[in-house]
């Protein structure tokens, strides 16, 4: 009798917490970044008010997250990435429960504050310094998990838009409420383990992995630092006109004009290109020179952009589609 002894390799802990990382980007994702536009066109329809007024709260709630941005890692360091998750989805339920009872424009203004600014401390950042801990390892390709759950959020779009129309936007940001309150502290319980970077480097590893921290005076000091914070700047900026108005554009008479129905397919699309690119971007960038792979993503991001302006047919928005999602995709991680 011959006795085969079959292992199963263990998958190191890490790539889970990256993953949770990733199901973070997602929710969090949604009220501020992947179907933002499809709210905004439902508080739109119902009150009337004006597109400028409706979509202001895109770049509202990112100021009150951008508010936090700079003491977000620190509580994040003190106090544990998982209670601030805990906490962050807690509040961003308040803000969604109060979305789905407002009735004036304070009110809406107030209320997508509270949600971004629970996303904000208990999303990326968190997110991304338990990746950064777990990962001195394949970083960049761990990161890309966090950035692409962000663009897979955009999955969810189709069923907004089905809830919207079948129950109504105020039901369904009470669903969505409901949703944070449970998915928080889930997510919580995969990233709350702490790594043992005796384990994750052994000792006589033959492989050295240099971990520096850099004073933040010196990183401003740093003329690399501005270039990069410059170009990401300027970059986003886009970024954030397409996930506030996106859907709005498409659905407009003056815009593409598709049916809300068809619009929704776009959001996806955009979603999958993207994260692809984004899981993509994190493996080129681990293997060759980011110099050269940016500028080429800059580009092809830009002339997604004309391409959208010009747009008049489901075709044009499909190549948009195909193109934003490899520029802004790959160039993320």
């Amino acid at each position: 009798m011959i006795k085969k002894n079959f292992s199963i390799k263990k998958i190191y802990y890490g790539w889970w917490v990256s993953l949770a990382g990733g199901v973070n980007a997602f929710f969090s994702s949604i009220p501020t970044f992947s179907a933002g536009s499809v709210i905004f066109k439902a508080v739109e329809d119902e009150f009337g008010w004006s597109r400028a007024v409706v979509s202001g709260v895109a770049s509202f709630g990112r100021f009150g997250g951008a508010l936090l941005g700079p003491i977000e890692g620190f509580l994040s360091d003190k106090f544990g990435a998982w209670k601030m998750v805990i906490i962050g989805f807690a509040i961003s339920s308040v803000g969604l429960f109060w979305l789905s009872s407002i009735d004036t424009i304070l009110f809406y203004y107030a209320s997508y504050f509270v949600i971004s600014v629970g996303t904000s401390i208990g999303g990326f950042v968190p997110s991304m310094s338990v990746v950064n801990a777990w990962m001195p390892h394949q970083r960049t390709k761990a990161m890309s998990w966090v950035i692409g759950g962000s663009s897979f959020g955009g999955f969810f779009t189709p069923l907004m838009v089905l809830s919207i129309e079948s129950i109504g936007w105020r039901q369904t940001m009470v669903v969505l409420g409901i949703i944070f309150l449970v998915v928080g502290p889930l997510i919580s319980l995969v990233i709350r383990k702490k790594p043992n970077l005796d384990f994750i480097i052994p000792k006589d590893s033959p492989k050295k992995i240099i971990i520096t921290n850099i004073e933040p005076r010196q990183a401003i000091r740093n003329k690399n630092f501005w270039i990069i914070a410059i170009c990401h700047l300027l970059a986003n900026v886009s970024v954030g006109a397409i996930s506030a108005h996106i859907f709005l554009y498409l659905t407009d008479h003056d815009g593409v004009n598709l049916t809300i129905y068809l619009a929704g397919t776009i959001l996806p699309l955009i979603a999958i290109i993207s994260f692809i690119g984004q899981i993509s971007g994190g493996i080129l960038g681990d293997r060759y020179n980011k110099r050269i792979i940016l500028p080429v993503l800059f580009l092809v991001q830009s002339v997604s952009l004309v391409i959208l302006a010009f747009a008049n047919n489901y075709f044009d928005a499909f190549l948009f589609s195909l193109l934003w999602g490899i520029g802004f995709g790959m160039r993320t991680p």
